[in-house]
């Protein structure tokens, strides 16, 4: 009653690298992935391993790896590679503090990041999901326009004459609580003032 395996979520003509842990910010680790993309692999692999950033190294360790993983897994030609994607997603942090003045702290963060490389063959492009489609809808049937409209005409000459009174009639409901308000209100100070 084990758990089934996981489908391949690559393509058969593909083959993918990961490192989860590199010490380096993702937007450093990224400056890095965006040269090689898009790149032969071979070209990719000069070209960090004489790039002067100190994460190239790592970089081409996991460029390295998605080739072997090409080559001895699916069987794919090395010749015919190329880096398809290479992209970068954060990791952990660890957090840590530095003394300064009076008896405070700084906090310190130290980003870690992941990379993942996916190579693929040329000539072999990757197979898109086909996009469902909805059903067409069904055309309600036309009715006729000249009787709609003269009844549009005739709701539209009643319906003001209904909704007008009902204006007024809230209108005067507010204008007689108002006056009956203010004259209890005179009525009650000038008691007061009599009885003083």
């Amino acid at each position: 009653m084990g758990q089934s395996a996981n489908e391949r979520r690559e393509s058969p003509q593909e083959a993918k690298a990961m490192a989860k842990y590199l010490r380096t910010s993702p937007q450093k680790l990224n400056l890095v992935a965006q040269t090689i993309r898009g790149k032969n692999a071979g070209r990719a692999l000069t070209d960090l391993e004489f790039s002067n950033r100190r994460i190239a190294q790592d970089v081409r360790k996991v460029l390295q790896s998605a080739i072997a993983n090409a080559e001895n897994n699916h069987g794919l030609d090395v010749d015919k590679l190329y880096v398809a994607e290479a992209y970068v997603g954060k990791s952990i942090t660890m957090k840590r503090w530095r003394a300064r003045a009076r008896g405070r702290a700084a906090k310190i963060m130290k980003p870690f990041s992941r990379l993942t490389v996916v190579v693929r063959e040329q000539g072999a492009e990757p197979k898109k999901p086909k996009a469902k489609t909805a059903a067409p809808k069904k055309a309600a049937p036309k009715k006729e326009e000249a009787p709609k409209t003269e009844a549009k005409k005739e709701t539209a000459k009643k319906a003001p004459a209904k909704k007008a009174p009902a204006k007024k009639a809230a209108a005067k409901k507010t204008t007689d609580k108002t006056p009956a308000k203010k004259t209890a209100a005179k009525k009650s100070t000038a008691k007061k003032a009599d009885k003083e």
